[in-house]
């Protein structure tokens, strides 16, 4: 299919050949007929990819200080690599579009086979033929409202949701600064609520065209004395921004144009620089309208379909849609005459050159539309190119193409000669095939499917959400495949039973836990230098491992298992892997949560049935610019500290021995290396007991941080 693109690297819009998106639980396949070029998010988005690399660190400079971060933590090398691999990612463009749902995910009630429905959301509704959408942004479509005008659902929904924080009341006079289609939407809207309308623009044609919609608009210069006869020297009960500028003006204005304790609501992306004189003696209040409505940015409301009860929420961003297609079927809200460019998809380009003003031409509303192909089905893309020689020991399929696989996993994967790179797949479909002609896989797919029945296929890696790690595990064993995954192995018992069950089952296939610290260089050094220990070894892991946000999918227990499962599985494997055994009992506690942080403050002593201690201190509330690891290590007369995978000093006998590596090595390198030799000579890179007592071990924190730090054994 058909998929518009944006290269945040180099800037350049394309349309891109892309497999068909395979539809997850709770969503829905649909082919699209028409979707909306937004002249705010997408221009913005368009213009600072444009933009040099100077340019884009002048306009973000939040993000320089980031990198500037990495590059102290991790090396100059690593940081430059992880920042180019981020830009190269390809972005897809559009929120809002419409279509005909022609597939349905596991789960998904109240939608049907060929239902018309709008879609909406960042990542869903993008310009591409065919869209993979969550329930909760779908919206169905009655037979009278065409897939154009449904396109308009979404940007629709922004202007409702600014319009309903002003809360205005019927026959109140409000006021709508920036005629754009933004702007010409809310008109409409607030006149079809019974409120006596009155717009503004520095365009007077825009505010010509405002009045076909039935109310009074006028040019910037007139607006000051416009505003005092249309509301009798009162001023406005309500004023709505739309406008799109970085000048404060618009904020200016609606302050000497408001009446005393009005609402300043801006919707547009404008200067937010306010005159205090103004806005404190009119004691005016301004709202920062966000998105759609409540449920926006939430994601167990958008991808999870958990709905807040009506009674609690009016209006959620869903029913902000539904309300807009109401009005679009009524004729209170119209649309078509707004439509001033239609692109066909293949001409995508030309559409952008419009809104981001190449063309010099007047826009207002910008439509792409879909002629779907021959070949519209496909969900295989194959690059024909690419040449592997036949004697490739790994004959590898990948499931999961998002950021961690471009940025870590594939680069290293690419320099091991005995890995042949077959299929690459991702549910979206985008991802794979970037990836896979970036890397020079054989083809790219949608469908997990593809990859785990394909028989030149003889090794399967796993990098996709947690959640799903046992049930690929299960079947890629199932279908006779070598596998490695991605940590964690499982994020609760019942999946890690059926694991254990089906290794049971399987004596020729090898598993392998992406636990890649342990094969780091400075690791396997550290490691020796306590071979010949002949008693209990002390070790302390301290992670710096930085606050994330509380909606985040890791915390999700059904997603991510949370940050202890999730990713401290890590540092308990670092651990096992010094002491040579897994531990046997834990004892955990966690610092309170205080509403900010979610069980991410914790201390967890492991013991080892040789008698050896493990403390892993995993911290969420540092800075992130302060290096993340830091392993300390005693034992028999020597003392080794480990700092972030960058220096290793072992000391003993009164001697200090240190290294020193150019850049930081967390062993992805060698961990590909050490598959490629588990699976020639058959012994798995990690012993099983380890795999899964490490994965158990996890377990046993959690539980015992819920019990206030009782001690809990690990094990059967």
């Amino acid at each position: 299919m058909k998929q518009v693109l944006q290269n945040m690297r180099d800037g350049k819009t394309t349309v891109a050949e892309v497999p068909v998106p395979t539809p997850r639980a709770g969503q829905a396949l649909v082919k699209i007929a028409a979707s909306l070029v937004s002249a705010g998010t997408e221009r913005m988005l368009v213009e600072f990819g444009e933009k040099s690399l100077v340019g884009k660190a002048r306009s973000r400079p939040d993000l320089v200080r980031q990198v500037l971060d990495k590059m102290k933590r991790e090396g100059i090398v690593a940081t430059l690599e992880a920042t180019f691999n981020r830009l190269d990612s390809p972005m897809s463009l559009g929120y809002s579009s419409a279509g005909t749902i022609i597939g349905l995910g596991e789960g998904l009630d109240g939608f049907k086979l060929g239902q018309r429905v709008a879609c909406a959301g960042g990542g869903y509704a993008v310009h591409a033929e065919y869209n993979l959408v969550p329930g909760s942004l779908l919206t169905p479509l009655p037979d009278s409202v065409d897939f154009e005008s449904a396109a308009f659902t979404t940007l629709g929904a922004i202007a409702l949701h600014g319009f309903r924080l002003a809360e205005p009341q019927v026959g109140e006079r409000v006021a709508v600064i920036g005629l754009g289609l933004l702007g010409l939407m809310t008109v409409q809207i607030a006149s079809a609520a019974g409120c006596r309308v009155f717009g503004i623009d520095t365009n007077p044609e825009r505010a010509q065209l405002a009045k076909q919609f039935g109310i009074e608009a006028v040019s910037r210069q007139d607006a000051v004395d416009a505003s005092q006869a249309f509301t009798a020297n009162r001023g406005f009960d309500s004023v709505i921004i739309c406008a799109d500028t970085p000048s404060n003006d618009p904020v200016e204005l609606a302050g000497a144009i408001a009446r005393d304790r009005a609402k300043v609501v801006a919707t547009g992306a404008v200067g937010l620089t306010f005159p205090r004189k103004v806005y404190y003696e009119k004691e005016l209040s301004f709202i920062n309208s966000r998105s759609y409505g409540p449920g926006r940015y939430d994601p167990a409301y958008e991808e999870n379909g958990r709905d807040y009860p009506l009674g609690y929420v009016r209006w959620t961003e869903g029913r902000n849609f539904q309300t807009i297609v109401e009005l679009l079927e009524s004729g209170k809200l119209k649309v078509g005459s707004l439509i001033t460019h239609r692109f066909p998809i293949e001409k995508a380009a030309e559409a952008y050159e419009v809104i981001t003003g190449k063309q010099k031409v007047p826009f207002i509303g910008v439509v792409l539309a879909y002629g779907h192909t021959k070949d519209e089905g496909r969900k295989t893309i194959v690059f024909p190119s690419v040449l592997h020689p036949p004697s490739s020991v790994v004959k590898l399929g990948i499931l999961g193409a998002g950021l961690f696989a471009n940025a870590t996993l594939l680069p290293a994967l690419k320099k091991v000669k005995e890995i042949e790179l077959v299929g690459i797949a991702s549910a979206g479909g985008m991802h794979a095939q970037h990836s896979g002609q970036k890397f020079g896989f054989q083809y790219a797919c949608s469908d997990d499917k593809q990859i785990l029945n394909d028989s030149n296929i003889n090794t399967v890696a796993i990098l996709t959400r947690h959640d799903t790690h046992a049930d690929l595990v299960v079947r890629a064993l199932q279908a006779g495949k070598h596998v490695f995954v991605e940590k964690p192995l499982a994020i609760n018992s019942e999946q890690l039973s059926v694991i254990n069950e089906q290794l049971l089952k399987t004596d020729h296939c090898l598993l392998m836990t992406g636990f890649n610290r342990r094969f780091a260089p400075l690791a396997q050094q550290l490691h020796s230098s306590l071979i010949t220990r002949q008693e209990p070894l002390y070790a302390h892991y301290r992670i710096n491992a930085g606050c994330i946000p509380l909606n985040h999918w890791t915390h999700d227990p059904e997603q991510g298992g949370g940050r202890i499962i999730g990713e401290g599985c890590h540092f308990v494997d670092f651990i096992t892997y010094l002491v040579g055994s897994p531990p046997v009992s834990v004892s955990a506690q966690a610092l309170p949560n205080n509403g900010k942080y979610r069980e991410d403050n914790v201390s967890m002593t492991f013991t080892f049935a040789d008698g050896s201690i493990g403390v892993v201190d995993y911290l969420a509330n540092g800075d992130k610019s302060f290096p993340k690891e830091r392993v300390e290590v005693f034992c028999g007369g020597l003392v080794a500290v480990l700092d972030d995978f960058r220096t290793l000093q072992v000391t003993k006998d009164g001697k200090r021995k240190e290294v020193k590596l150019m850049g930081q090595d967390k062993g992805h390198l060698n961990e590909m290396q050490a598959l490629v030799s588990g699976i020639r000579s058959g012994e798995p890179p990690i012993p099983y007991e380890q795999l899964i007592d490490v994965t158990k071990a996890t377990f046993a924190a959690v539980e015992s941080i819920r019990k206030n730090g009782e001690r809990t054994s690990i094990g059967a």
